[in-house]
């Protein structure tokens, strides 16, 4: 006998030794991916097919209309289409310039107008000196308010813009009398006052 123990037993010693779980798992690891990309090459192969699928009838939709409009438009039609497009063309093309020269010379009656605005801004909202003088000549109200003044009354106005209250300075004096202007007493009171006070 050359060994000296039983072979079955042998047999059964060496395979418990190996361990193939491993390898087991690893294979079912294969399988499983080998699985998957044929299910995922399945489904592009089936998305594939369609867009196919819809391209073609695309095309023979485009090569249906295609065929209908050249056996619609013949050399005439194409020749009077291009005169008409180059008439558009020249038409915009002239306005577009027409247009242009507009531009500018509303940008120089901007600029013009921008210098007006800043001479005006340089004037104050009362404009210039000749201006101003011009206006307090016409205006009665001014008048009154210098001759006042030089007579030594200043006239103040009130938040609603009425004149009610007069300061008289009397400088030889040296008094200062703050006047009240009441609408119950008469003019002629108050110009008894202001003499009798200055």
């Amino acid at each position: 006998m050359l060994l000296d123990e039983d072979p079955a037993t042998l047999i059964h010693h060496t395979i418990g030794n190996f361990n193939i779980h491993p390898d087991k798992t690893a294979i079912e690891r294969i399988n499983e991916a080998l699985s998957t990309l044929q299910q995922a090459r399945d489904m592009r192969i089936r998305e594939a097919e369609t867009a196919l699928r819809k391209l073609s009838r695309n095309l023979a939709t485009l090569s249906t209309q295609h065929n209908e409009t050249l056996s619609t438009h013949g050399s005439v039609d194409h020749a009077s289409h291009i005169v008409e497009l180059d008439t558009r063309k020249f038409r915009i093309a002239k306005a577009a310039s027409d247009l242009e020269i507009e531009s500018e010379r509303l940008e120089q009656e901007l600029e013009a107008l921008r210098g007006r605005l800043h001479n005006l801004d340089l004037q104050g909202i009362e404009g210039n000196e000749h201006e101003k003088a011009r206006r307090e000549q016409d205006d009665p109200t001014i008048l009154k308010l210098k001759i006042y003044r030089s007579l030594g009354i200043n006239i103040e106005p009130s938040q609603s813009g009425s004149y009610n209250k007069a300061v008289i300075r009397n400088k030889q004096k040296g008094d200062v009398h703050v006047v009240n202007i009441d609408p119950k007493f008469s003019r002629f009171f108050y110009a008894n006052y202001f003499w009798q006070t200055m």
